[in-house]
């Protein structure tokens, strides 16, 4: 119980954090920091969503990249 209580990510769908990174960096500077290419050509949430799901090494990215926005 304690582990999920300090765990930032908990409670948060991937969805939510995305939509936060991209209204608080926008497409172009969120695809400066995490090169990937549904970030970089013609972005959407929903495209994003999609691979994000499916590829484990950028939503781990995505997700370093939200906590680090947390602490700032």
């Amino acid at each position: 119980m304690t582990e999920q209580q300090n765990n930032q990510l908990h409670g948060k769908t991937l969805e939510s954090i995305l939509s936060e990174l991209v209204e608080n960096y926008g497409w172009e500077a969120l695809g400066e920091r995490i090169r990937i290419k549904c970030f970089n050509d013609n972005p959407s949430i929903s495209s994003s969503l999609k691979f994000l799901r499916k590829t484990h090494w950028a939503r781990a990215k995505v997700e370093e990249l939200y906590l680090r926005s947390l602490r700032k």
